[in-house]
């Protein structure tokens, strides 16, 4: 894990050196697993993140301004307005190795300490009083999940169990970690590394394997215990000192790795300003677009399970289109045995015959209990029901694929949703289609989002649907027969109109609608795409299509580059 315990040793010396005597002017609540703080310190206003998620769990500033995130304030978030606005942050600690960092605050409820614990599986965030007592946490632990460490309001808190049978890193000799190393031969020595010694974690251990011998995957007999203390010693010298040298690893324009050194293991490292800086940048944005991915993930989840479930169902279709010989069988099956009923002995259980001269022998299997002609009725029973089924099944792949190309532009809608309420109407999408499990996901409500309106240089005015219902709302209620309507060939996206009568429209204008139509649509990430240009009263409804469904004719294509409005 990249968060471990010196990333929060080079956290709590940035965090000191710029919270410490400032004072917390508001609290909030990002999403349900963080919390987080402005804070005004040395003439300056700070956004301190305190995430509790089970698998990003960490502790930074953020360099831009946090926002509200959940609808419902939980029960730590209102404590925290009580006990935390208004407070003097007096000291920022880190027990000695420990994945834990401690804000002691001073305010109107009295002393007490706000500590973050960014431990995979086991993150937590705590209110706790002066005299060790919880008062709230985001996740609460009772008796039958942790027998050793319960987090519940009025019980006492209890720090994370010492870390027993594990050295520190400047107190090891060549000795000590020659005996380490030679107690394990096979094994690799870095695994030995986060095993034994105090504060190094995976990525530390491969990078100081990796200084010592030149690759991270060296077995311990085969690395050198005065190259690896020489290496520790460098590196632990420095934190000891607080030479932070923050910075991220990249690599195909991704961050890959963050650490509090520099990172020779890994490609593309460069420096970072800060620790919360390096920290930030690998696990993105808290603000934009970027800042809803955990509210559109089940979406996405509920979306893409859906569709899977309708796909399997039209390729279930398809087959029982495809399968002509199962179905002739049945009734040729019939017809043979009305031929041969006579030549059948009593208690027949097959009867092996050809349908054509020339044709291979089929063998048809009878039931003893029933008469030939009884025998050959039953297969013509099932041949009408499979014939009656059959008839029915165009007009349920057509319904089929009609509910892909909806999930598609559900899951489009949600992609380009960039508020809480864009995001409630593909929930609630799902929900009238049967699709949604479980509650919607908390969010704060808002009014019903409108299509988006966009007037060019030259005052004609543009209607973009971005989302299913406002694609029903542009084409049919924003747009007259006379205006131009456009999508992107053949992918999910919005519908456009161009505002134009009966009267022409300026190629400039087509061509700026047909850019925005690709930008809001599946075709947005391409560097060329197909827009599709026809008059508005030539786009009809899908009968007992979904919102924003349609059929058109009479288009006339417009290839452009994809760019918002």
């Amino acid at each position: 894990m990249n968060f471990d315990a010196v990333t929060i040793m080079a956290l709590a010396d940035e965090l000191r050196a710029a919270l410490v005597g400032g004072r917390v002017q508001d609290t909030l609540e990002p999403d349900e697993d963080s919390i987080g703080l402005e804070i005004y310190a040395n003439h300056q206003r700070h956004y301190l993140l305190l995430s509790a998620h089970q698998q990003l769990a960490r502790a930074h500033l953020s360099g831009d301004k946090l926002r509200r995130g959940v609808e419902t304030p939980s029960p730590l978030g209102l404590l925290l307005r009580r006990y935390a606005e208004g407070a003097w942050i007096s000291a920022v600690r880190q027990p000695p190795w420990d994945r834990v960092l401690i804000f002691e605050l001073e305010g109107p409820q009295g002393v007490f300490s706000l500590i973050a614990e960014p431990m995979e599986r086991r993150a937590n965030v705590l209110l706790v009083r002066d005299d060790g007592v919880i008062v709230e946490c985001i996740r609460r632990v009772g008796p039958q999940e942790n027998r050793v460490r319960v987090s519940l309001p009025g019980k006492p808190y209890q720090p994370p169990p010492p870390q027993r049978l594990k050295r520190e890193p400047l107190a090891l000799t060549q000795t000590l970690l020659g005996d380490m190393l030679d107690n394990e031969p096979g094994e690799r020595a870095r695994e030995i590394l986060t095993r034994r010694v105090l504060g190094i974690s995976p990525l530390l251990g491969k990078e100081l394997v990796f200084r010592a011998t030149g690759g991270i995957n060296t077995k311990a007999a085969d690395t050198s215990a005065r190259a690896l203390l020489a290496a520790i010693g460098e590196l632990f010298g420095a934190f000891s000192v607080g030479a932070w040298q923050p910075g991220i690893a990249q690599q195909e324009g991704a961050v890959t790795a963050y650490a509090a050194y520099p990172i020779t293991h890994l490609p593309g490292w460069s420096p970072a300003g800060s620790m919360s800086e390096a920290v930030a940048r690998f696990y993105g944005p808290l603000v934009g677009e970027d800042a809803y991915a955990a509210a559109k993930r089940p979406v996405a989840e509920t979306i893409a399970e859906a569709r899977a479930r309708v796909a399997r169902k039209r390729e279930s279709l398809r087959g029982s289109l495809q399968d002509d010989a199962t179905f002739e069988h049945l009734r040729q099956s019939g017809e043979l045995l009305l031929a041969y009923q006579y030549t059948l002995a009593p208690g027949a259980r097959e009867l092996r015959a050809a349908y054509e001269v020339d044709g291979p022998e089929l063998i048809i299997a009878l039931d003893p209990a029933l008469t030939p002609l009884e025998n050959a009725k039953r297969y013509f029973e099932k041949y009408e029901k499979a014939k009656r089924a059959r008839s029915g099944v165009p007009e349920l792949m057509t319904a089929a694929e009609q509910e892909l190309a909806y999930l598609d532009q559900l899951a489009m809608d949600l992609e380009m949703a960039r508020n809480w309420p864009d995001i409630g109407e593909v929930q609630e999408a799902l929900q009238r289609s049967g699709y949604w499990r479980g509650p919607r996901a908390a969010g704060p409500r808002g009014a019903t989002s409108a299509p988006l309106r966009v007037m060019t240089e030259s005052g004609a005015v543009i209607w973009v649907g971005r989302n299913a219902r406002q694609n029903d709302i542009v084409t049919f209620d924003r747009g007259g027969p006379g205006d131009l309507w456009l999508h992107a060939r053949g992918v999910p996206g919005a519908h456009v109109i161009i505002k134009a009568g009966a009267g022409d429209v300026p190629e400039a204008v087509i061509r700026r609608a047909a850019e925005i139509a690709a930008y809001y649509s599946a075709a947005r990430t391409e560097a060329r795409a197909l827009v599709d240009v026809t008059r508005r009263k030539y786009v009809r409804k899908i009968k007992g299509g979904k919102p924003g469904m349609v059929t058109y004719r009479n288009e006339q294509p417009v290839e452009v580059t994809p760019r918002p409005e």
